[in-house]
C-alpha cells in the first residue's frame, strides 16, 4: 500500500451537518546546545532584551593524531542555560498573546433536503493596527463567500467570551492572506519583525488557537527549521515560507510566529502531516504578509469586481493534468443569486480561460479576477464533463 503525505492548512473548522476537514499533528522541540542564552530580562522603556554577561566557556585541549599532528577532536563543553530561554518565551509570548485573536465564521445553510442548518468555523488572526485592521489566512475566512448568509466575528485576548462584528476588507487567495476590521481603537498592535533576518537554528514561538476559541493562546516553542520553502497544498501560501518544529495545530491558521524578542515574523498557514515525517509546519513570511496586507488596506475604499466564484486552493496545474483534466481553476462553490449563478456556472466546472486570459491554476484565476472592473461584461471559458463552453459574466462591486 503506498503511503500518502499531507499538506494541510491548520485552520480548525467544526461544522454541523456538512463537513470542511482538516488534519495536523504535533510538533517536536529542539534545544541547541551551541545558543548559550542565560537569564534574560525584558526592558518596556528600550523595547528590547537584556542579556547578562554569559559565563566564558570552558575548553578542553585537543587530542592529536601522533602519525599527522592534526587534532582529531575539540571539545567545547557548553552549558545550556534553560532558565535563560524559558525567561525569553515567557516575555515574548507575554508580550505578543494580547495582540493574537480568535476568529468565528458561523454559516447558515439549507440541505438538500430543505432543512436550515447551522455551523462554525474558527481560526486565529493577529491584529494589525490600533485602529482595528486585523491579519488572518484567507482560507480561515473563505466560508464568507461560500455562503453569503455567515457572520464573521473576532474575539479578543481582553474578553474573549464575547465576540466583536467584523467585515473582510480584501484577501490575496495567491497568498492565502486576508484583512478584516472591526470597529475598536487602542488596540495592541503586534510588533512586525524582519523575516529576512531570519537563520535557520533560530528560536521562535507560535501562539494561536489548536483545537478553537477553546484553548486560545495556546503558545509552543521551537527553531527555524528551514527558509524559502515551497509547498503545493490545498490552501497553503503560494510564497516562498518559513519551516518551523514549533507545534502548529487546527487553529492556528492565521495566528503569530515570533522570533525570541516576541515580534511577528510569520504568519501560521500550513503543516504537513504524514507517519513518516513529523513537526513540519509552515508560516508566510512577515515581510511579505506586511506588504500584501498594506495594499490590501490601501485600496479597501476601491470598487472590487465580484462574480461569485470561489475556486479550490487544492488542485494545481500539475496536478488536474495527471488526472486527466485540463489545466485550469476548479470552481469551489458559486454564489446564490451571483453573476457566475446567473451565468450558469457550476461547482466542480474547471475554469480555463477568463477575459481572454489563460488560467492554469486558482493563483491566475485570482490575479485575471482581481484585475476586472466592475460593470464588465467578459467571456469565461469552462471544461464540464469532457466538453469545453463558453459564457458570458457581468461584473458587479464587491459591496452591490
Amino acid at each position: 500500500m503506498k503511503k500518502r503525505t499531507l499538506i494541510l492548512v491548520v485552520g480548525l473548522t467544526v461544522l454541523l451537518a456538512m463537513a470542511i476537514s482538516t488534519a495536523a499533528g504535533v510538533g517536536v522541540y529542539h534545544l541547541y546546545a551551541d545558543q548559550n542564552m542565560p537569564d534574560v530580562n525584558y526592558n518596556t522603556t528600550a523595547n528590547n532584551y537584556i542579556l547578562p554577561t554569559s559565563t566564558p566557556k570552558t575548553t578542553t585541549a585537543a587530542t592529536y593524531s601522533s602519525a599527522t599532528n592534526i587534532p582529531l577532536q575539540t571539545a567545547e563543553p557548553t552549558t545550556l542555560d534553560v532558565r535563560g530561554i524559558n525567561a525569553a518565551v515567557k516575555a515574548a509570548y507575554q508580550k505578543a498573546n494580547p495582540s493574537v485573536v480568535g476568529i468565528r465564521v458561523t454559516i447558515q445553510a439549507t440541505t438538500i433536503f430543505g432543512q436550515s442548518t447551522t455551523g462554525t468555523s474558527e481560526g486565529s488572526g493577529v491584529i494589525y493596527t490600533t485602529d482595528g485592521y486585523i491579519i488572518t489566512n484567507f482560507h480561515v475566512v473563505q466560508a464568507m463567500y461560500e455562503y453569503k448568509t455567515s457572520t464573521l466575528q473576532v474575539f479578543l485576548e481582553s474578553d474573549p467570551t464575547v465576540g466583536v462584528d467584523a467585515t473582510v476588507v480584501g484577501y490575496n487567495v495567491g497568498a492565502d492572506l486576508a484583512v478584516l476590521k472591526i470597529d475598536r481603537t487602542g488596540l495592541p498592535a503586534l510588533e512586525i519583525g524582519d523575516s529576512d533576518e531570519l537563520e535557520e537554528g533560530d528560536f521562535v514561538v507560535a501562539i494561536g488557537n489548536p483545537g478553537g476559541l477553546n484553548y486560545m493562546g495556546s503558545v509552543s516553542f521551537g527553531i527555524v527549521s528551514g527558509l524559502n520553502r515551497t509547498i503545493a497544498s490545498s490552501g497553503s501560501a503560494a510564497l516562498p515560507l518559513i519551516q518551523t518544529d514549533a507545534a502548529i495545530n487546527p487553529g492556528n491558521s492565521g495566528g503569530a510566529l515570533l522570533d525570541i524578542n516576541g515580534r511577528l515574523v510569520g504568519i501560521n498557514s500550513a503543516k504537513i502531516v504524514d507517519e513518516q515525517f513529523e513537526g513540519m509546519g509552515f508560516a508566510i513570511p512577515s515581510n511579505s504578509v506586511k506588504e500584501i496586507c498594506s495594499s490590501i488596506i490601501a485600496h479597501k475604499d476601491d470598487p472590487t469586481p465580484y462574480i461569485g466564484i470561489t475556486v479550490s486552493t487544492r488542485y494545481s496545474a500539475s496536478t488536474l493534468q495527471m488526472m486527466g483534466y485540463p489545466a485550469g481553476a476548479v470552481v469551489e462553490s458559486v454564489a446564490a443569486g451571483s453573476p457566475a449563478a446567473d451565468a450558469g456556472i457550476q461547482r466542480g466546472d474547471i475554469i480555463v480561460e477568463l477575459a481572454g486570459t489563460a488560467i492554469s491554476d486558482y493563483t491566475g484565476y485570482s490575479t485575471a479576477a482581481n484585475g476586472l472592473q466592475p460593470g464588465q461584461t467578459v467571456s469565461i471559458k469552462i471544461y464540464r464533463s469532457g466538453r469545453y463552453g463558453t459564457t458570458e459574466i457581468t461584473v458587479i462591486a464587491n459591496n452591490s
